[in-house]
């Protein structure tokens, strides 16, 4: 292993095969320790990690597995972990670019208030369909200060351990939830202006992209549940978004269609405004109008997961991984 003393990585994942011995590899130049989680691979991933001298970790199959558990796992099995006062948090399927641990360590070591810094996470493959695009475009987010971030981030560990680290129960959101508590404390979130990883999302078909918007409905409901009540309101707007666009609305012209309500077409017309609107706001190009027709598709797989979500809380039965890949 290379890289600063004080530096270490952790990197979660299940059955990633080739995509997580490119994520080693790259992992490996950079930071002093690393350590990989497994969530009950079957392809030969432990052994792959091992054979390249990284610790590994294999999560209990006993104990339902979320990344967030993963996360904190592979934090305690740090080596020297008394001496790491950073580390970086990559999945499995990505690639850690070269130049980010040095811009990212730089950043936190001059800005003490400062717990998180990521940068710009790409897909690999955008070309290969429009669910990659997408992908793509979600994580382009603003550039200085943020709410939150995502599962690639340089933290510190001085802010995590104040806050526990992630929720293990969380099957979706872990991060936001985590940056929330963060906040709490009075530690930053930042956004830096480099390269960060590359990372594969494999995703090539429909029901992938529907899977993956419903457990982001499951993390809206979850959030909004936990920390909506208060000062940030917590995704208490987007869990609302959804459920009107997803559930209320289609329910009412349902409604008014069966009872034979001749205002139910200019209902229904609420669609495709909403997609005009979208699409002229992020431009108006191809691409925009691809993405806008998406969003408004994609609050019934949302509105489905906070019904998940809620079913779940109701029942007294906690909801198992929602997977995409």
């Amino acid at each position: 292993m290379q890289g600063d003393p004080i530096t270490g990585a952790v990197v979660i994942g299940r059955n990633e095969g080739a995509r997580l011995i490119r994520c080693l590899d790259s992992v490996c130049g950079q930071v002093a320790h690393v350590v990989y989680v497994d969530s009950g691979s079957s392809d030969g991933s432990v052994d792959a990690a091992r054979a390249r001298g990284v610790h590994v970790v294999e999560l209990d199959l006993d104990t339902p597995f979320t990344a967030a558990r993963a996360r904190n796992a592979g934090l305690a099995a740090l080596p020297d972990l008394a001496a790491v006062e950073y580390v970086q948090f990559i999945d499995g399927d990505c690639e850690l670019q070269q130049g980010w641990i040095e811009t990212a360590l730089a950043f936190l070591k001059d800005t003490s208030d400062a717990a998180v810094a990521f940068g710009r996470r790409r897909e690999r493959f955008p070309e290969a369909s429009v669910y990659n695009r997408l992908c793509d475009w979600e994580w382009d987010t603003p550039i200085g200060e943020s709410v939150a971030c995502g599962g690639d981030a340089l933290m510190r560990v001085e802010a995590l351990q104040q806050v526990d680290g992630y929720n293990p129960h969380l099957i979706a959101g872990e991060e936001p939830d985590l940056c929330v508590r963060l906040h709490g404390k009075g530690w930053r979130i930042w956004r830096l202006d480099h390269e960060m990883t590359l990372h594969d999302a494999a995703m090539t078909r429909f029901s992938q992209w529907w899977n993956r918007t419903r457990r982001a409905g499951h993390a809206f409901a979850e959030g909004a549940a936990l920390h909506g009540a208060g000062p940030t309101r917590h995704w208490v707007r987007e869990t609302r978004k959804a459920v009107i666009w997803g559930l209320i609305l289609p329910l009412v012209l349902l409604l008014a269609a069966v009872i034979g309500n001749p205002w139910v077409l200019l209902g229904f017309a609420a669609y495709p405004a909403q997609f005009m609107r979208l699409a002229l706001r992020e431009g108006g190009d191809r691409q925009a109008w691809e993405r806008a027709f998406f969003l408004v598709l994609g609050k019934f797989p949302e509105a489905l997961g906070v019904l998940q979500y809620w079913r779940g809380r109701l029942s007294g039965q906690r909801g198992g991984l929602i997977e995409y890949k």
